[in-house]
């Protein structure tokens, strides 16, 4: 099975062509392919390119506990590039279609660049979704291992919730990030992160992704964080984000219509052995 592995910022993603799939690929030959110690390792699997009938591309991302996601801000600007270096797309603007929305992407920089219109940020409790009355998802309050925390809910094609911190750590999204991923509260479970407002234009988080656990960068979970701080009139319509990973730039326009700008990085091509489906881990 035929693979291409890239990075953007730390959070590593490996696509894989339709055609080189061999078989079925079910939650468990998921798992194991992005196992770090016994599969490929990453965190999380791009199929594609697909056929789509809104866009130039279709795309499924799936995450290592096997999992399918409706979308990743990383993942679409691993998979442009991917596009660009089999020359499928140039320098100018194409879109792929994936379970949480449709896209567009520009790559520039030699590759080293990707700038994908995530869509608009909504913090409408029912299209997240988090339980309850209907409303704007804004700080409320959640408890968590003997902590309130205060938080905000939004989603830009998956659930996202965005704990406000004043000094966030890697252990807080360690501790406390698989507790809110699977509060009952959000029946989808959910991405969490944790932030902090540097100033008008600067956030930093920790992330703790749905399905994929600790995380040194996510595109999403940028742009709903920079959202809520814009939401919540503490930062202004150009935000760039900061992370264990690196940084993204996040601009809104139309309120809260989000473009991400981040850079991606191949790191190989590889061949996955069958001989590797025959373990259980």
């Amino acid at each position: 099975m035929k693979y291409t592995k890239y990075h953007a910022i730390g959070n590593d993603y490996i696509v894989i062509r339709p055609a080189d799939v061999k078989g079925e690929l079910d939650p468990d030959a998921i798992r194991l392919i992005c196992h770090r110690n016994y599969g490929v390792g990453s965190d999380g699997i791009l199929i594609g390119p697909l056929d789509s009938e809104s866009c130039e591309f279709g795309l499924r991302i799936l995450n290592p506990d096997g999992s399918e996601a409706e979308k990743s801000g990383n993942g679409l600007r691993i998979f442009a590039r991917f596009l660009w270096d089999e020359h499928l797309v140039d320098n100018g603007c194409f879109t792929i279609e994936t379970i949480g929305g449709p896209v567009s992407c520009v790559v520039s920089d030699d590759g080293r660049s990707v700038k994908v219109e995530m869509g608009e940020v909504s913090f409408d409790s029912s299209k997240i979704p988090v339980v309850g009355d209907h409303r704007e998802v804004l700080k409320e309050t959640i408890e968590v291992d003997d902590q309130i925390l205060t938080f905000c809910a939004a989603t830009i094609g998956n659930p996202h919730c965005v704990v406000l911190s004043d000094s966030p750590t890697p252990e807080d999204a360690r501790r406390l990030g698989p507790l809110l991923e699977v509060d009952p509260r959000f029946p989808n479970r959910t991405n969490v992160q944790f932030m902090r407002v540097v100033d008008r234009n600067n956030i930093q988080i920790e992330i703790w992704e749905r399905g994929a656990g600790y995380t040194l960068a996510s595109g999403s979970s940028s742009t709903a964080a920079a959202a809520v701080a814009r939401r919540l009139g503490l930062c202004d319509t150009d935000i760039t984000v900061h992370m264990q990973g690196g940084d993204i730039q996040i601009n809104f326009s139309k309120g809260f219509f989000a473009t991400m700008t981040g850079p991606v990085m191949k790191i190989c091509d590889g061949i996955i052995a069958d001989e590797m489906f025959k373990q259980s881990v």
